[in-house]
């Protein structure tokens, strides 16, 4: 032992060892601490390409840098993409920098390092509406948008800015879909009957019941079809921790109250049965069943989320879920909602694309060559002779209209504000009256939006006359906060003007 101990001390002193197998001698930096991208929608930052792989101390830093920038975008483009953002690498002369763009999904997702191979880094795309003013919008709307978890690796942090009510709606919902799906199964039940039925315990009817002269009461076991009772309870025991978590989110608002309504009604569906916390043998179980539907693995996935007290992916210290949200569909259902609180006052009939029911087939001959098969506009509304087709644009050309003069804009503001015209006004042609009003919608904050409706700045218009017909265009924009009446109100005056104008 002695001689072996001063044979490895020699061979330290006298000659570098030879690093172990399956390990290049050339990958030799470490991941960043600085593991998470973090921007806003429509947002942008720069990173050092150095600095995020943590190559600083390399022989030659800048391009090893420049390979695994490479690197890094190719392996998480499908990655990159679930968000709408883009990656790309630039050199300013000194370093190499990863510039980062998103568009209009917000959310987290993993993202594989080049130098591991594994999930190391994360994407976080946070909302440029803060999240107080988006939970009371969502309830607003009946939830018909909402966060989706995604079906990839946890990420490596958990985003506690993100408001816990988040995550419940998720589970709740998914625990609803499991419910109402879930399946009935056969249970062995032991009991005792006037007759027979199954296997008969001869040995308990022959020590309990023949002595106390119960002889019209035969214990049996048999298989019954009833519901299982494991899983629900299951389901018991996470709304019951739902609810807990609820319970101290009351100050957020109205919505957080609807959504206790919600899990109590949910409970009061498995309050029979006692509360069950499974264990990772049980949900592996579970997911193991045959024929199991996607309703029953989202549903167990939600359940393994609270046993395990997971959040939603983002910036703080614990493994979070991936998860996103498209927030284009969520402008479109809130330009929605306020466009029913307009036809309540005015009592217009409004259709939504969301259902389908603004769809108009393009016929192309022969009809493989077609690239477009139809345009569906988000929102037709109808009323008096007049119509308004309204496209929403979740973008940031209301806030960069209001400053400068639009010759001073870029031209990329140009083409884009251009090709958002041109669609609303072939939306134009699907009208049957003689009045038309285009209407482009954009977000704004509210403070925004009350300044402009006290200056009367709230609609931007135009006018073209086509042969018989007029066809208005309006620019405006909806504030992203839960004040459906207020909102609707001068929508409603705008039309009523407008009508009363022209017929």
């Amino acid at each position: 032992m002695a001689r072996q101990s001063l044979t490895s001390r020699l061979t330290s002193r006298g000659r570098r060892q030879r690093p172990p197998l399956g390990r290049s001698p050339l990958v030799t930096s470490k991941p960043a601490r600085d593991v998470c991208l973090e921007l806003e929608d429509h947002g942008s930052i720069e990173k050092s390409a150095i600095q995020f792989f943590g190559i600083k101390g390399a022989v030659d830093p800048q391009s090893q840098a420049a390979r695994l920038a490479d690197q890094f975008i190719s392996q998480n483009r499908p990655l990159l993409e679930l968000l709408d953002v883009s990656v790309r690498r630039d050199y300013d002369g000194s370093d190499v920098r990863l510039q980062i763009e998103s568009k209009s999904a917000i959310g987290a997702v993993p993202l594989i390092s080049p130098i591991t191979a594994k999930p190391d880094y994360g994407l976080v795309v946070q909302p440029r509406f803060p999240w107080p003013g988006i939970g009371p919008m969502l309830a607003e709307m009946g939830w018909l948008v909402s966060p989706t978890p995604l079906r990839l690796p946890l990420l490596k942090r958990s985003e506690r800015r993100v408001p816990l009510w988040v995550l419940s709606f998720m589970v709740l919902a998914r625990l609803k879909a499991l419910l109402d799906r879930a399946e009935r199964r056969f249970e062995f039940t032991e009991q005792q009957r006037l007759a027979p039925k199954g296997a008969v315990l001869w040995r308990q009817y022959a020590v309990r019941n023949l002595p106390r002269g119960q002889f019209l009461a035969v214990p049996c076991a048999f298989p019954d079809l009833g519901d299982d009772r494991q899983l629900k309870g299951a389901i018991r025991f996470t709304i019951e921790r739902q609810l807990r978590s609820l319970e101290t989110q009351r100050e957020h608002g109205t919505f957080v109250h609807k959504l206790i309504a919600f899990a109590e009604s949910l409970l009061s569906r498995v309050r029979t049965l006692p509360g069950f916390r499974p264990s990772p043998r049980d949900i592996n179980a579970w997911l193991r069943r045959p024929f199991r539907s996607e309703a029953l693995f989202d549903g167990i996935q939600a359940i393994d989320w609270t046993v395990e007290e997971r959040g939603l992916a983002g910036l703080s210290d614990l493994e979070g879920i991936p998860w996103a949200m498209p927030m284009e569909l969520f402008f479109e259902a809130w330009v929605e909602t306020v466009l029913r609180a307009v036809a309540v006052r005015t009592g217009g009939r409004l259709r939504t694309g969301r259902k389908r029911e603004t769809v108009s087939p393009l016929a192309w001959e022969p009809p493989y060559l077609g690239s477009q098969r139809s345009l569906v506009p988000d929102l037709i509304f109808e009323l008096d002779g007049c119509t308004l087709v309204v496209d929403a644009k979740y973008k940031r050309h209301w806030e960069e209209l209001q400053h400068g003069r639009w010759a001073a804009k870029e031209d990329v503001l140009h083409e884009e504000h251009r090709r958002d015209l041109l669609q609303v006004l072939a939306y134009a042609s699907l009208a049957e009256t003689q009045l038309v009003v285009c209407c482009l919608v954009y977000p704004c904050s509210s403070t925004t939006w009350e300044s402009l409706r006290q200056r009367r700045r709230l609609f931007h218009k135009a006018e073209m006359v086509v042969r018989s017909r007029r066809i208005l265009v309006w620019l405006t924009a909806v504030p992203m906060c839960a004040a459906v009446d207020a909102i609707a109100r001068p929508l409603a005056e705008e039309i009523h003007i407008t009508l009363q104008a022209v017929l």
